[in-house]
């Protein structure tokens, strides 16, 4: 058995993987942030609670290993930004650890028991509060030893000029202007709704008018999909990627999704006669079956 964590900025949630389809999940607790040896407490106290003894651990985290140096960047979870955190929960907790980010977890989740099973390769694409995703070939992230890749809502390539429309280069987190993140995130397509009609509504409003066909929230999804199916055309052309997985709060519209595979699949190479953008198929607790399908591959024995 493995133990799975999910580690969230507020909550860490838990489960025990027997094999990728049986899961089984179980406590949520509250996440030390600020506080390592309270972080390494409760897992010790979950470890402890555990229905048998795990051979290892796998976690599923919002933030990044640095592939050289093994270095967390972790930006809701001070305590464990800057450590070497395999190496440091190894040594605290025992036990072999598996570390992965949660927009890799997703992908790896939907390629071993969602959309993407039965393709070589998979791209999961997160759309919600951000625009990220994770790269999944033959059964294995891209990204072994982690580092960035699929992070693909980030880069200044967001169109600035749609039709007669000018956009602005909206500032991203990430510290450039005009990125996909900045621009075809939930808040982002709020931003494209002020900037073209002067009045804030929230993308589920928005998302929501534009399924019963009030104009201007069909301009705003019309000009969401003209900026976001171009950099994922593109992308799709250089991953030849079987399936694209879609996850987030944005994936929720089956049809906001079924509107961008349309736009994607004219403008890729390759020809579908089957939908390639596709809503996600592990809805619940993404995070846990994919560091499950990550613990279970790589701690063997």
């Amino acid at each position: 058995m493995i133990l799975c964590f999910d580690i969230g900025g507020t909550a860490i949630k838990i489960a025990e993987a027997f094999t990728p389809e049986d899961i089984r999940t179980g406590a949520r607790i509250p996440t030390p942030g600020a506080s390592y040896p309270a972080f390494v407490a409760a897992l010790r106290a979950a470890i402890a609670g555990a229905s048998q003894p795990p051979r290892g651990l796998a976690f599923s985290l919002a933030g990044v290993m640095d592939p050289d140096t093994g270095a967390a960047t972790v930006a809701n979870i001070p305590c464990l930004s800057g450590r070497i955190l395999q190496a440091d929960l190894e040594a605290d907790l025992g036990l072999p650890v598996v570390l992965a980010n949660d927009a890799d977890c997703f992908a790896l989740a939907e390629a071993a028991v969602g959309a993407g099973r039965g393709h070589e390769v998979v791209f999961g694409v997160i759309l919600g509060t951000g625009v990220g995703g994770g790269l999944v070939v033959r059964g294995e992230l891209i990204n072994r030893t982690g580092g960035f890749a699929g992070e693909w809502g980030h880069g200044p390539v967001a169109q600035r000029l749609v039709g007669e429309v000018a956009l602005p280069a909206f500032p991203c987190g990430c510290g450039l202007a005009g990125c996909l993140d900045a621009t075809c995130s939930a808040r982002g397509m709020e931003k494209l709704h002020l900037h073209l009609h002067g009045t804030a509504a929230d993308s589920v409003a928005i998302v929501e008018g534009w399924e019963k066909g009030e104009p201007a929230a069909a301009r705003t999804i019309g000009l969401w999909l003209e900026i976001l199916s171009g950099p994922l055309a593109m992308i799709e052309n250089l991953l030849g990627a079987g399936i694209i997985a879609v996850g987030g709060g944005l994936s929720n519209s089956a049809a906001l999704v079924a509107a961008l595979d349309a736009e994607v699949r004219r403008r890729i190479l390759r020809r579908f006669a089957r939908p390639l953008v596709v809503p996600a198929l592990c809805a619940i607790e993404p995070g846990l079956v994919g560091a499950a399908v990550l613990g279970l591959g790589r701690l063997k024995g």
